[in-house]
């Protein structure tokens, strides 16, 4: 049995944004946000490098990697942990990462690198609301859909919508991203 459970790969869909750590050069930390983050397989995540020079350059250089992706409405998530790999043009991982990208979200966007981490751990991130506050998890949702103004759609039970509509399961609204505004 792999790292990655149903749940993990639900939020990281839901959230559709992830964080990653890395460390620079003289120390410092690094912190980026990825809105290509998506599971490879039950041990991997990856992510499509657009435009993150820096990334790249501290993963060459320490490949140690976390990255958190929490889904804002249901306020829990998940902090992964591993090591990167930087592929490049060629290798079958870049070209089914190149793939992904241009069939999700066209050809705007370039491929510079995927990067492949190699989960080593993946422990939950949870809102204090549900452990001080009692909270349930359809009362926060409830709760954070009228905070940022999200309708629900009816859709909560299927995982259906248009390219530039998600609609998510684990967030009960719906999200109108139009093409070419997904990536950071």
């Amino acid at each position: 049995m792999g790292v990655l459970t149903q749940d993990m790969r639900d939020i990281l869909a839901s959230a559709m944004l992830a964080f990653v750590a890395t460390v620079r050069r003289d120390g410092s930390p690094s912190l980026s946000p990825k809105a290509s983050t998506i599971p490879y397989d039950d041990d991997h995540l990856l992510f499509v490098d657009i435009a993150s020079p820096q990334t790249i350059a501290n993963l060459r250089n320490d490949p140690r990697i976390e990255i958190n992706s929490v889904d804002f409405i249901r306020r829990r998530g998940y902090r992964f942990a591993g090591t990167a790999q930087v592929l490049e043009s060629g290798h079958p991982i870049y070209d089914w990462g190149r793939d992904w990208l241009l069939k999700h979200h066209g050809p705007e966007y370039p491929t510079n690198h995927v990067v492949l981490i190699k989960l080593q751990s993946a422990e939950p991130l949870m809102s204090p609301a549900y452990t001080f506050g009692g909270r349930k998890e359809e009362e926060l949702r409830a709760t954070y859909r009228k905070i940022y103004g999200l309708i629900p759609t009816g859709h909560e039970n299927s995982a259906g919508g248009s390219s530039n509509s998600v609609s998510t399961s684990s967030s009960d609204v719906e999200l109108r991203r139009p093409r070419g505004c997904w990536a950071l």
